[in-house]
């Protein structure tokens, strides 16, 4: 006869882990939490004095990058990639993140490496202020390989339904706003490990592999800081992920109401136009390509340096850098103390129709 632990499933250590992963959910209480880690649900309360409440969500994972933080032994910061690949999802509508939840599955749990993939996930929540309301960890023996994790998680935001950024009010003239990001981020890496093996090679003070960990910069501070003052001059905005600019960029025009049947001013005729050479490109991605990415398809795949847009009214522009160069200069959490905006190009009308992704993002 045999029983649980036998079979490859070790329940004090996943009781260890849940104890561990409380200090981290601890830390990310905010307004609105009813109740705390060990319930069979969270439960958020919606904040009082909304008048019609919009609930907003996102969820992704990690990705590849986790193959990088297993051969490095380094699982404190992928966590917060995946808090940011949903919170930066739900800030393109204009909402608040409110609360995440994550995931996490391995072939044998080691409640310390748990831990700190927790520990990382709330590190993202602290930043984008929003609570880390519950989550599974799930122990599979023989269907993960020993050693090996995967994460992914989900968030819920929200947000006054009049004030929700559809794309709709993008229009010719406007200008587009990109924020900095920290690198790569976590999209890319099934190329990035067909280029990258020697993660202890020196790079850039560091290592090559230090490097390709850093996380997914979080952008719900400084933004939502932004459309305190400015929202109305927002008209659309974009996490740039998978896909780059290109998939990414004209994701910001499409509502239900802007589809090609030419309503709302005619949006599937806009195209954003890019200005080459406006934005400073990490060195991570000159590595990249001087180790063999072709460059011609640099921004179908990466963020090429620039992880989020806001495409603003043009009048408004030079005040929502300051705003951000302000947020950033007393960012007193200190990941986006670093961020810079930069005018990235403009909104412009296409001479004709727009086929595919390859006509609506064009670089000058």
């Amino acid at each position: 006869m045999i029983d649980y632990r036998q079979s490859g499933v070790d329940i004090e250590e996943g009781y260890k882990a849940v104890g561990k992963y409380k200090a981290s959910a601890k830390r990310t209480s905010i307004p609105g939490v009813l109740n705390g880690l060990g319930s069979f649900a969270g439960m958020f309360e919606v904040p009082a004095g909304m008048k019609h409440p919009v609930m907003v969500s996102g969820t992704d994972g990690v990705g590849t990058k986790l193959d990088i933080a297993f051969a490095m032994k380094k699982y404190d910061t992928v966590g917060i990639d995946c808090v940011a690949m949903s919170v930066n999802d739900i800030l393109c509508t204009g909402a608040r993140p409110l609360y995440f939840l994550d995931y996490i599955a391995c072939g044998k749990l080691s409640s310390d490496i748990a831990s700190d993939l927790v520990k990382g996930v709330a590190d993202g929540c602290v930043d984008s202020e929003c609570a880390l309301l519950g989550g599974e960890t799930a122990e599979m023996p023989g269907f993960y390989d020993e050693g090996k994790y995967d994460i992914a998680g989900f968030g819920v935001g929200i947000a006054e339904k009049e004030d929700i950024i559809t794309g709709e009010n993008i229009d010719e003239g406007d200008l587009l706003i990109g924020l900095s990001s920290t690198g790569v981020h976590s999209n890319g890496f099934s190329l990035v490990r067909k280029l990258v093996s020697d993660y202890d090679t020196p790079f850039e003070g560091s290592t090559i592999g230090q490097v390709l960990l850093r996380p997914t910069r979080i952008f719900v501070r400084p933004v939502l800081k932004v459309l305190e003052k400015y929202r109305s001059s927002v008209h659309g905005m974009v996490h740039v992920t998978g896909g780059g600019f290109y998939e990414n960029i004209p994701r910001m025009y499409v509502a239900p109401e802007n589809e090609a049947n030419g309503k709302g001013k005619g949006k599937n005729q806009l195209i954003s136009i890019i200005k080459k050479g406006s934005w400073d490109i990490p060195p991570v991605f000159a590595e990249l390509e001087r180790r063999g990415a072709d460059p011609s398809r640099m921004f179908n795949t990466f963020n090429m340096g620039i992880g989020f847009i806001m495409a603003v009214k043009a009048s408004d522009a030079d005040k929502i850098i300051a705003e951000l160069a302000d947020f950033a200069k007393n960012d007193k959490i200190g990941s986006c103390s670093d961020m810079k905006a930069y005018k990235i190009g403009r909104v412009a009308r296409a001479s004709g129709a727009v086929n595919g992704q390859a006509d609506s993002v064009l670089f000058e």
